[in-house]
């Protein structure tokens, strides 16, 4: 899908590390509108087929972020922990439909899953939403410094592996499995793995969720 994409030369401004040896936040200059929750194309060599990433960022902020995992026979994320600010990317403009509005909604992210929904808290779309966020580690929760004075108890971390103030102990999947009347007039979005995806998907239509009111958007 993102390979007729057409890729422009961009300057690194920051490469910082979330996560030590394991997640990665990297930012280029913006000089093009986008909706929060959409993605971009991008490469570190244009002989390297461009992956998608989802952009963290606000719509009206002066840079792009976006966040990644390091993996490290990963072709592209890589090389892109080692970039340094003024090296060069190439990445496509931002494109995608997953995006939403000021209606009532549950986030629902596993891992760096939440970029989307971080760039939709940071366009100010968090008003009658509720954000849950699933982590193995309890340094999962990237830009949860942001969330937790802005979303109170609307903020929801599940942490699979460690235990911490606050926290509920287990996965996503968990946590929704105990939750009683979810509220079906809401939308649901959601963002992870394939089956995170699914798992959640199955959980919410037992509990009533229409499927025409799950989005979903599925991260490789």
């Amino acid at each position: 899908m993102s390979d007729d994409k057409k890729l422009y030369r961009k300057k690194i401004l920051s490469v910082k590390q979330i996560v030590k040896n394991s997640v990665y936040q990297v930012s280029f200059a913006r000089n093009i509108s986008f909706k929060a929750g959409q993605v971009v194309a991008l490469t570190t060599n244009l002989k390297i087929p461009p992956r998608l990433y989802s952009i963290a960022s606000g719509r009206n902020e002066d840079e792009i972020r976006i966040i990644f995992d390091h993996i490290p026979e990963g072709v592209i994320t890589s090389q892109l922990s080692k970039l340094k600010k003024g090296n060069t990317i190439y990445v496509s403009d931002p494109f995608g439909e997953f995006t939403c509005d000021d209606s009532p909604a549950y986030w629902i992210a596993s891992g760096t899953g939440i970029a989307p929904f971080a760039s939709m808290f940071f366009s100010e779309l968090s008003k009658n939403k509720i954000l849950i966020h699933g982590g193995r580690r309890l340094d999962s929760f990237y830009y949860e410094n942001n969330f937790i004075p802005a979303l109170g108890d609307n903020y929801i971390r599940c942490c699979s592996q460690e235990k911490g103030d606050g926290v509920f102990e287990g996965r996503v999947t968990d946590y929704l499995l105990q939750c009683h009347d979810l509220p079906t007039d809401y939308n649901y979005y959601l963002c992870g793995s394939a089956e995170m995806v699914v798992e959640t998907r199955d959980i919410l239509i037992s509990k009533g969720v229409a499927f025409d009111k799950i989005i979903a958007e599925i991260y490789f």
